[in-house]
């Protein structure tokens, strides 16, 4: 007899939790990848479809499971910002647009 228990579930939360780094992110990223699976949906009958498709192939019929799916099979993941490190980043950014505009105006006009 194997140690796993068959469940409903699959894949298993033990198996999803490994992926991330907590029920959190687990949730959050799966309720977000679902909507995007809904919305491709939709929009497949208008020509839209300007989501990104299912990753996996998936006998689902909830976008919920197909995105549980697709991060057990690492085609989705997410990756963890930390505000002190994108606040340098955005002020670098600003520092480098500004120093580009100075250096445009300070080149002199060809008539």
């Amino acid at each position: 007899m194997s140690d796993e228990q068959d469940t409903m579930i699959s894949p298993g939360l033990e198996a999803l939790l490994e992926k991330v780094d907590s029920r959190f992110t687990l949730v959050s990223l799966a309720a977000k990848r679902s909507r995007q699976l809904i919305a491709y949906d939709l929009g497949l009958g208008e020509g839209g479809g300007s989501e990104v498709p299912p990753q996996v192939t998936s006998t689902a019929r909830k976008s919920l499971s197909t995105a549980f799916e697709e991060i057990e099979a690492d085609k989705i993941g997410y990756e963890r910002f930390d505000p002190e490190e994108r606040a340098r980043l955005e002020a670098e950014a600003l520092a480098q647009a500004e120093a580009d505009a100075a250096a445009l105006e300070a080149v002199p006009d060809e008539e």
